[in-house]
């Protein structure tokens, strides 16, 4: 009896490695948020909109589901500002152009950022139904996305935008192939351009997300939003072993730049988010951007390419005469 156990514990973990929620279990961010379109942007939203990008590889031929969980805004998981009030839309869209439109990878809603065809969309307000329960997107014909050549498979991009009201919708996505189970499509991905996510309360969390830093890229520029003194951002890549961050405080945007090595390029850095252990900040919302030298934003995958980046210090010998 204790072996079986013991297997079922190590089926489920291995499962949960395999599996595709966003935010990712090794991120270990709670939730994705994004608020009502009459909200202020001191709640830790800065434009009331989050794009996602799902990847189905190009021999995956069988129909895929883009399923959201807790869609509402009025249950345990939200954060109310008064009575709730707020409705958030969330949309798929496949066909040329809605990943390669440049509009479509900016930060900002502006422009044809909602590019390509439109192949489901639904509004939800405070729905007790979909309280901390999923609602599915689907069948999707997965040849119905954007082929991509340098991705080697086909795009999604899901938007969810806050309609009207002001409280904070906290969610989560996940990519399956069943309409009714959390099963991952073999080799899928997801990435956004712009995080906007929910901390954990516990001050002992740390949280972390993965932008990619292409053969092209020769520095980065790392923002952040509305952080609230809620502790230290730092990074780690294979060339930099914990550099701290600046932060932001309430409302605002703070950036800062770092050179790209050799060896960096191709490879995933990782933003750690740890908490302030001084005093618990709750209910902390933060968005965080990483560009390029040219203005470009870099993708974060859930699923770091390359691997979770560990830093490889360089050791110096000396002959000894």
């Amino acid at each position: 009896m204790r072996i079986t156990i013991i297997i079922a514990f190590i089926l489920l973990k291995s499962w949960q490695l395999f599996a595709q929620p966003t935010p990712a279990e090794d991120e270990n961010i709670p939730y994705l948020v994004t608020f009502g379109a009459d909200s202020k942007t001191s709640w830790g939203d800065d434009d009331f909109c989050q794009t996602f990008f799902f990847l189905i590889p190009e021999k995956h031929t069988e129909p895929i589901y883009i399923r959201v969980y807790d869609p509402d805004t009025g249950g345990e998981l939200d954060e109310a500002k008064a009575d709730f009030n707020t409705s958030i839309r969330f949309s798929i869209y496949g066909g040329n152009n809605c990943w390669s439109d440049p509009d479509a990878q900016a930060t900002d809603p502006v422009g044809n950022y909602k590019s390509g065809i439109l192949l489901a969309s639904k509004s939800f307000g405070s729905e007790s139904k979909y309280d901390e329960a999923y609602y599915t997107f689907g069948p999707i014909n997965p040849f119905e996305g954007e082929y991509v050549k340098k991705f080697q498979g086909r795009l999604f991009k899901v938007i969810a935008q806050g309609e009207s009201g002001d409280d904070g919708n906290l969610y989560r996505y996940f990519l399956s192939s069943s309409p009714d189970q959390n099963i991952p499509v073999e080799g899928g991905n997801v990435f956004t351009y712009e995080y906007t996510f929910r901390l954990s309360n516990n001050p002992r969390q740390v949280s972390q997300i993965y932008p990619y830093i292409d053969d092209l890229t020769i520095s980065v520029e790392i923002s952040n939003f509305d952080w609230d003194n809620d502790g230290v951002i730092r990074i780690i890549s294979i060339a930099k072993n914990g550099i701290i961050s600046e932060t932001s405080g309430d409302d605002h945007w703070i950036m800062r730049k770092y050179p790209i090595v050799e060896e960096e390029k191709n490879s995933s850095l990782e933003v750690q988010f740890i908490k302030n252990q001084q005093q618990t900040i709750m209910n902390n919302n933060v968005v965080v951007v990483v560009r390029n030298q040219y203005g470009l934003s870099l993708p974060f995958f859930v699923i770091p390419l390359g691997g979770v980046p560990v830093y490889k210090p360089k050791i110096k010998m000396e002959g000894i005469h």
